[in-house]
């Protein structure tokens, strides 16, 4: 398997050549780069310690589950180090970039059903893996979907990841409220005593609806309203009238996904099973489709950084901590 490589990759800075920006997060950049004592191109995710608050134990669990990884379907990281106030992740450089910012670029309308059931089924394959280790991923999205060159496609981003089984308790639950609004499940949102593996499928339905229609349901929206729509409106779905181009099999697949009460959601194993998931082609197909003709990853990040420098100024709180205690004031209204 590909990471049983006994390749050591250096532990210093110097030894690697940054070249362009591919990515950004609120506290972290990541770049394209060269590891010169091995000439290869990687990925490196460069945090920077001092935005990060204090939550160095969540960067080390997160370094750390993403160094043990071994799923073809998961990003590992190669090694990390501290270079200055930062704290550098070299990974594998994942050409393509994620299946946001393709959508973004060439499929704004969202991928035709092959192609998100060829997605799907990876990413899926991921969470079985992830689920088994006791691990919750917490931040399942089309943003955190890479795809290689080659059409091979991995989930990345544990930010927001946790290990259910700390302290040999095999507690199969947590209580923080982490993620994405868009893609938060409800008994996530209302800080309900313990989620588990379920908060992940709900969100993968709804990677499912942004995949296929180019932006997740209530993107629209401030976190305040995803969370009062998310709580008090039936589950977003695929509409039998208006996505009639996709098939029955797809529409069942979500709605089995998209069910508020979690104990009614299937496990992981159980939704791979699923009869829409034969629709799943190789990977080749992903980069003979969707991957055909894309210009390189740092030039069309550049395009979409500068497309919504307008859009960013207004929306940059948009999933920072000022909205997130917005947030909190709705959960306590709810609550009370």
């Amino acid at each position: 398997m590909e990471y049983e490589s006994n390749k050591r990759f250096p532990l210093d800075a110097k030894d690697y050549k940054l070249y362009e920006e591919v990515g950004e997060g609120v506290s972290a950049s990541v770049y394209r780069a060269l590891c010169i004592p091995l000439n290869e191109i990687v990925a490196i995710k460069v945090l920077d310690l001092e935005k990060c608050n204090n939550d160095l134990d969540g960067i080390r669990r997160e370094v750390n589950t993403m160094t043990l990884i071994k799923h073809q379907n998961l990003v590992r990281a190669h090694c990390s180090f501290t270079a200055g106030h930062s704290l550098w992740v070299v990974m594998p450089y994942m050409a393509g970039g994620s299946c946001q910012h393709i959508m973004k670029s060439s499929y704004p309308e969202g991928f035709e059903e092959p192609v998100i059931a060829t997605l799907l089924n990876e990413v899926l394959k991921a969470l079985v893996y992830l689920h088994a280790q006791g691990d919750i991923h917490r931040d399942v999205k089309a943003g955190n979907i890479l795809i290689d060159s080659n059409g091979a496609v991995k989930l990345a981003d544990f930010g927001v990841s946790a290990c259910m089984f700390d302290a040999g308790d095999r507690q199969r639950s947590r209580n923080t409220f982490v993620g994405t609004p868009c893609w938060m499940a409800p008994e996530v949102m209302q800080e309900l005593p313990g989620y588990d593996f379920k908060a992940d499928i709900w969100s993968f339905g709804i990677t499912a609806l942004e995949l296929a229609h180019g932006h997740a349901p209530f993107s629209k929206y401030p976190p305040m309203k995803v969370l009062l729509m998310t709580l008090q409106n039936a589950p977003p779905g695929l509409d039998y009238e208006r996505d009639k181009r996709f098939s029955k099999s797809f529409k069942e697949m979500v709605g089995a996904c998209l069910v508020k009460d979690p104990k009614k959601r299937p496990s992981s194993e159980k939704l791979l099973k699923h009869h829409f998931f034969k629709h799943a082609r190789p990977v080749e197909y992903l980069s003979r489709t969707i991957l055909e003709g894309l210009s390189p990853l740092g030039e069309r990040f550049r395009m979409l950084k500068a497309k919504e420098a307008d859009l960013l100024v207004p929306n940059k709180a948009l999933y920072g901590d000022e909205h997130l205690s917005q947030v909190r004031v709705v959960q306590s209204q709810i609550k009370s």
